[in-house]
C-alpha cells in the first residue's frame, strides 16, 4: 500500500477529501481509522456513500489499522489515511502504524487552548500528543486544501528542547 497522506479531519469524508485532495494525490483508496465509525453502522454507511465507487474505502478501528496496515511510500494503491482527532492519529503511531509527515485538515476541540487557524483548533491534549510526534520525528503540517500553502505546527506549539 502506498500512503500518499496520513490526514487528521474531524469531519472524515467531505468535499476537501473528494474534490481536492483525492485529485492532488492521485489516490485510489481511502482508509477511515475511527473506533466509533466502525461501531455505528449508520455512520458508516453514510461514509461508503460518499465516496466516489472508483475509489477503495477501508473502515478499521485504530487498533486494527496498527496491526493490518504499514505505512509505505511507492507500489500499491496510492492511499489516503484519516483519523478523526490527533489522539487516534498518535495513538496508531505508538502502536506501529509508523508514518513521516501528518497534515492537520480540520481539528476542533471544545477545550481550544491554541488557534492554530479557522480550522485547527487545538486542546491541551492535542498539543501533548503533537509534541510527541514531533519529538518521534513526524513532520505536521496545517493545510485544509493541496493549493493552500503549508503551516508548519512548530510555529504554533514548541516542542521541549532534549
Amino acid at each position: 500500500m502506498n500512503i500518499v497522506l496520513v490526514r487528521v479531519d474531524n469531519r472524515l469524508i467531505h468535499g476537501q477529501i473528494i474534490e481536492a485532495w483525492i485529485p492532488f494525490t492521485e489516490a485510489s483508496r481511502i482508509i477511515v481509522a475511527d473506533d466509533e465509525v466502525t461501531a455505528d453502522f449508520f455512520r458508516e454507511s453514510v461514509i461508503s456513500m460518499a465516496v466516489p465507487r472508483d475509489i477503495d474505502l477501508i473502515i478499521v478501528g485504530v487498533e486494527e489499522l496498527s496491526q493490518k496496515y504499514s505505512f509505505e511510500r511507492g507500489g500499491g494503491k496510492k492511499t489516503i489515511v484519516i483519523f478523526h482527532d490527533i489522539k487516534a492519529a498518535w495513538r496508531a503511531y505508538k502502536n506501529g502504524f509508523s508514518y513521516n509527515r501528518l497534515n492537520l485538515g480540520n481539528v476542533h476541540t471544545e477545550d481550544c487552548q491554541r488557534r492554530c487557524s479557522p480550522s485547527v483548533l487545538l486542546g491541551e491534549e492535542d498539543i501533548l500528543n503533537l509534541t510527541d510526534l514531533l519529538q518521534a520525528g513526524v513532520f505536521i503540517d496545517i493545510r485544509r486544501v493541496p493549493r493552500e500553502k503549508a503551516m508548519d505546527i512548530r510555529d504554533f506549539i514548541k516542542p521541549p528542547k532534549t
